[in-house]
């Protein structure tokens, strides 16, 4: 079993799973800046109590849910702030239809957005969801199905 306290080893595991948490943070704060910052954080904070996680095979879904709960944070200081988002985010493919997909997943409930954040960026099953939004599998399904019906209404 490989110790993650040393920072090699952490470089390792953590860059394995940096592009889908960095897509997941900027997806659900919509502001680059910011979900650059919310994923530094995250690192820090999880080498920094790196001790509280046990096995190593659970470190994507240990690092998700760090930041999960981060994401969560920062869009309630939004919503404090009520400031504008920018409109100026990057995304592969075509613009227009990249837009689009963004306002239709801006239009979820906060909730659906970190649900669908986690399936469709973090790669987890329904049950993984569940354990980390301590939400029963069968909740979590139909909030996927739900959302993704809202996203397809939108786009259509």
């Amino acid at each position: 079993m490989e110790n993650l306290k040393n920072p090699e080893v952490f470089v390792r595991y953590y860059e394995s799973v940096y592009k889908d948490l960095y897509r997941y943070a900027l997806y659900m704060l919509e502001n680059p800046e910011d979900a650059e910052d919310v994923t530094g954080e995250t690192v820090m904070d999880a080498y920094a109590s790196i001790d509280k996680l046990r096995d190593p095979n659970a470190f994507r879904s240990w690092i998700f849910t760090i930041l999960s709960n981060k994401c969560r944070r920062k869009r309630k200081e939004y919503l404090q702030k009520t400031t504008e988002l920018p409109e100026d985010l990057r995304a592969e493919g075509d613009m227009e239809e990249a837009a689009a997909v963004r306002a239709a997943f801006a239009a979820l409930s906060p909730e659906e957005q970190e649900i669908i954040g986690l399936k469709v960026f973090g790669g987890y099953k329904s049950h993984e969801i569940g354990e980390i939004l301590n939400l029963n599998d069968n909740t979590v399904r139909s909030k996927i199905q739900r959302g993704l019906q809202k996203m397809r209404a939108l786009l259509e």
